[in-house]
């Protein structure tokens, strides 16, 4: 599997990993059984999104080698967005959840700014 990826997609985990840039390094589990089980995912094991060399992107679960996703017909934007989802999920939880004892709802606002409604990556 090629390496320095900037994603990585592991099919029967059902994890999305963002590597770099804002968010990097959180997994998410994405409990969504129709997603998963398009036919287009029925032999990939794994994809690493962003790498050199793209030959390398997508891992088989036979013998098939290895191959870019792009090769595959596979639009990644689709894994983007459902992380994008689970991320602003997670911030909108971290928000809820980052309370001072006796802080208005204003004093909030201007401690953290306003509670998260979209994220893009």
């Amino acid at each position: 599997m090629a390496t320095n990826a900037t994603w990585t997609v592991v099919m029967e985990d059902k994890m999305i990993t963002k590597q770099s840039g804002d968010g990097a390094g959180n997994n998410y589990i994405i409990d969504d059984n129709a997603f998963w089980s398009q036919s287009d995912f029925s032999n990939i094991w794994a994809i690493q999104y962003g790498t050199t060399p793209s030959s390398d992107e997508v891992e088989h679960r036979d013998t098939t080698p290895h191959a870019s996703w792009e090769s595959k017909g596979i639009s990644f934007q689709q894994f983007i967005d459902k992380w994008d989802a689970a991320h602003l999920t997670k911030l909108q939880s971290d928000w809820d959840n980052d309370n001072v004892e006796g802080e208005t709802e204003a004093e909030k606002i201007t401690r953290l700014g306003a509670r998260p409604t979209s994220y893009s990556s």
